[in-house]
């Protein structure tokens, strides 16, 4: 019974007609020799394999960025993901709640990012456990990193002296004006826009609000002061300082410098008055 059935359906896949297979039935050689060959065929018909399906690769790869502890930082965690760099900071910069810097090891230098910290370049720093991403794609700062470790506050380096503890700053207070400084060269921030051209290269003070920071471009410093004079309309309201020092946002601070007008950097960095080479007291 088995073998007839079997028979029968390979013989319609081959195109052979039932008529044929009746006539076959009589001829017992023939049959036999059929039969002989059949059974390989139904063999094959019966026992093909079934493609392989694929592995659902997206699925796959969010799964390990979870394990990375890393989703949504836009990269992908590299082999030997943790690191223990160390260096001279050569560039630095914050943003988005981090603060970024590029630390040189003896010519082969390092893209870090840890929680915000007071960084200048030239210091010395080391870090431990650090997670390495790559192709990281900072909105904060519109750039991208080919290579770069999220670490944790950084340690004094071997050899390196511990950063001097700065000043604490006075606050300002929301919507308060703040008390012009005191001296022959203090303006306020008005004033000084003004003024910008009869005070073009001479020494300046002023005393304002730190509003926004920018640290390490073009190996310096710039950190923009508001007092409440002037206004966002007129542009006379916030004033730029490039310096060596570093403040934070929020702090009150003393400046005095050199004026320079309508100064143009390039790249984009121009200023209708700018106090250059600042000194920052608090």
């Amino acid at each position: 019974m088995l073998r007839s059935a079997r028979l029968l359906f390979c013989a319609a896949q081959g195109g052979i007609s039932m008529r044929g297979v009746l006539r076959m039935k009589r001829y017992s050689t023939i049959m036999s020799v059929l039969l002989t060959l059949a059974l390989p065929i139904a063999g094959t018909c019966a026992d093909a394999p079934k493609a392989p399906e694929k592995a659902d690769a997206p699925v796959e790869a969010k799964k390990e960025m979870r394990k990375g502890g890393m989703m949504g930082m836009g990269g992908a965690p590299a082999p030997g993901a943790n690191l223990s760099p160390s260096g001279k900071v050569a560039e630095t910069m914050n943003a988005g709640g981090y603060t970024y810097a590029n630390l040189d090891s003896e010519g082969k230098q390092t893209w870090v990012a840890y929680p915000v910290l007071d960084t200048r370049v030239g210091d010395t720093l080391a870090f431990k456990n650090c997670m390495q991403m790559t192709e990281f794609q900072s909105k904060s700062l519109n750039r991208k990193f080919d290579s770069i470790l999220f670490c944790g506050s950084p340690q004094v380096a071997s050899g390196a002296k511990a950063p001097a503890a700065k000043p604490v700053a006075k606050k300002a207070v929301p919507g308060e004006k703040i008390a012009k400084a005191e001296g022959a060269n203090a303006y306020t921030i008005e004033e000084i826009f003004s003024k910008k051209g009869s005070l073009h290269g001479k020494q300046v003070v002023v005393r304002g609000e730190v509003v926004k920071v920018a640290s390490g471009i073009m190996n310096r410093n710039w950190i923009h002061l508001q007092d409440g004079s002037g206004s966002e309309g007129k542009k006379n309201n916030d004033l730029t300082v490039t310096s060596d020092d570093m403040a934070e946002v929020g702090d009150v601070i003393t400046v005095s410098g050199t004026l320079a007008s309508d100064k143009d950097f390039g790249g984009g960095y121009k200023y209708s008055a700018i106090i250059e080479k600042g000194s920052v007291k608090r």
